[in-house]
């Protein structure tokens, strides 16, 4: 029986703040299967939670969640100073700096990533629907693009692999 890996601090707290700010494994899992279904006609959620679990056990990803998640929650407790507090509470079009964040995630399983990242980044499917949505009072102009950014990467990680294994 294979030993379990104890997780990071990082690790744990950046599972724990997604779960706090209402997004799950699955959710990210679904936006994978949205990604990869039509080039994968034997997908398993299985796998899609899998390549989800590993991106999320990379340091450079847990860095850009926990960097993320607190920007947006200074935004909503209004602790930023102006300009920067309306720009980020209101999730101007030209602020690119979120998007910046998420490539850092995207980087991480290689170019197919800006391409999953962009496909889903515009169509808002699942969850990310529900973090654009402004009516909720809270702000995730850092989490739907890391999300979005997760997502990616991990459709990447299975892309990758299934190539390796034809």
């Amino acid at each position: 029986m294979a030993e379990e890996k104890k997780m990071s601090l990082s690790e744990e707290t950046a599972r724990k703040w997604l779960h706090e700010r209402g997004v799950e494994v699955k959710d990210i899992a679904d936006l994978v299967y949205f990604l990869q279904e039509k080039y994968h006609p034997d997908l398993q959620m299985a796998d899609c939670i899998e390549n989800v679990e590993r991106v999320l056990s990379k340091r450079e990803v847990q860095n850009a969640i926990l960097t993320g998640i607190q920007l947006d929650i200074m935004a909503e407790k209004k602790l930023m100073e102006e300009p920067l507090q309306s720009i980020i509470e209101v999730d101007e079009g030209l602020y690119g700096v979120d998007e910046v964040l998420a490539f850092s995630i995207v980087n991480v399983y290689g170019s197919i990533g800006f391409t999953n990242y962009g496909y889903i980044d515009k169509l808002k499917p699942g969850i990310l629907k529900d973090l654009n949505d402004k009516s909720s009072g809270k702000c995730h102009t850092f989490l739907d693009d890391i999300v979005g950014a997760v997502a990616a990467a991990a459709s990447s990680r299975l892309a990758h692999r299934a190539q390796n294994t034809e």
